[in-house]
């Protein structure tokens, strides 16, 4: 098993910055992919930035060029910079782990209806307010 705990979530005004985290502990070399998922007020889960264990990464289009994500190895510990934050980015921010998912396709292709796949393992996430 694989324990996924998040922090770093808060409120802050538009055009602000955050960093989320995710320690894992556990079964960690069931990490090879990490990721980060969010769900805001009515809407569907959706994938935010992904990594894998041989450096890929991915961005939903919304966020690409504002957030980045990264991965300390030695810490087992997930990161998500969160820069230039807008009010639709408002949401649960979850982490996720999983053996065999790609950074490639963990994020699903939402333009074309197709959804994230399943993953192992999930944290219980933390609140992201921004503030317009």
């Amino acid at each position: 098993q694989v324990q996924l705990l998040e922090s770093g979530g808060g409120s802050v005004h538009a055009g602000g910055s955050l960093r989320l985290s995710c320690a894992a502990s556990g079964d960690t070399h069931k990490t090879h992919f990490m990721g980060w998922f969010r769900q805001g007020p009515g809407k569907e889960r959706e994938g935010v930035a992904a990594i894998d264990s041989d450096g890929n990464t991915n961005y939903a289009d919304s966020v690409k060029g504002r957030f980045t994500i990264s991965k300390d190895n030695a810490k087992n510990t997930l990161y998500l910079h969160m820069d230039g934050l807008k009010h639709e980015d408002s949401a649960m921010y979850c982490s996720a782990a999983d053996p065999w998912a790609t950074a490639m396709q963990a994020l699903g292709v939402p333009s074309r209806g197709i959804p994230p796949p399943p993953m192992d393992y999930w944290g219980n996430g933390t609140l992201v307010i921004v503030s317009s």
